[in-house]
């Protein structure tokens, strides 16, 4: 079975660059950007050999696994444009839905698989993270905005020794191809690109997707250099930045930094 859009996909528009190998699925997006390619497309791999995490961190998917980039031209900010990750976290979390409904009809109500977005851009299972999320940005010289929003999708296996413990969708008793999963992304992210509408939605988005976080009402920490905040994780603001409620009531906006959640937040480590 070959890597396809889905039909809402093809009906809006969107195209597909598919490789059988690529070293990163967000570089070659901003590689065929910068060449003049304004999309709206896809690449997609079922192999990445030199995937990029956040801080240039890797992600490495071996076959069987999904990298998806989706690449967007418009006239937004680069604030705007950083929001649009929000968006594409929740139609990989609809998509991750709709490819696991046989195996949660297996499982008891109790053990339901429930994928939980963790600010600002991992999917988490069980409290294990199964996928990776980046959005980058870059000018063209041309006029617009090129967005990049890429996602690394465990499918078939896990890396090993992680800062946040990983799993897969085989693990979990999902069994199902990359190529099903990319189908139900490339549909899902339609619906929820028109919500997001060029940043015009995000306060619904923004209620889509705290509905769906990891560790609202948690100990969080958030480490940014030497620098360290500890609270409450209370929300997300209406920019995406994450708000922390330290013990003197004070509410603390956090644009990034290393978030620690639970028992992690006392010893720094997730």
């Amino acid at each position: 079975m070959a890597l396809a859009l889905g039909p809402r996909a093809t009906a809006a528009g969107y195209r597909l660059i598919a490789f059988d190998q690529a070293g990163s699925t967000n570089a070659e997006a901003m590689a065929h950007a910068r060449q003049g390619e304004r999309g709206p497309t896809w690449f997609v791999t079922t192999e990445q050999t030199a995937g990029r995490g956040r801080r240039q961190r890797a992600w490495i998917a071996p076959r069987g696994n999904l990298a998806s980039s989706v690449l967007e031209v418009m006239d937004v900010s680069p604030a705007v444009a950083a929001t649009m990750g929000f968006a594409f976290g929740l139609a990989h979390e609809s998509a991750l839905q709709r490819v696991s409904v046989e195996a949660n009809l297996r499982l008891a109500g109790s053990d339901q698989l429930k994928y939980l977005l963790k600010w600002p851009n991992d999917i988490l299972v069980r409290r294990q993270k199964l996928c990776g999320l980046l959005v980058e940005a870059e000018a063209m010289t041309d006029g617009g905005l090129a967005v990049v929003a890429g996602i690394g999708t465990n499918i078939i296996a896990a890396p090993e020794g992680t800062p946040t413990p990983a799993t897969s969708l085989a693990a979990l008793g999902v069994h199902v191809g990359a190529e099903e999963l990319f189908a139900a992304l490339s549909d899902a992210w339609v619906e929820f690109r028109g919500i997001w509408d060029n940043g015009r939605g995000f306060g619904e988005i923004r209620k889509l997707w705290l509905e769906r976080a990891f560790g609202v009402g948690e100990p969080v920490a958030i480490q940014t250099g030497t620098t360290k905040v500890e609270g409450t994780f209370d929300t997300i603001d209406d920019t995406g930045c994450l708000i922390i409620r330290t013990a003197d009531g004070r509410r603390t906006p956090i644009t990034a930094g290393e978030v620690y959640f639970g028992t992690a937040a006392s010893v720094g480590a997730a």
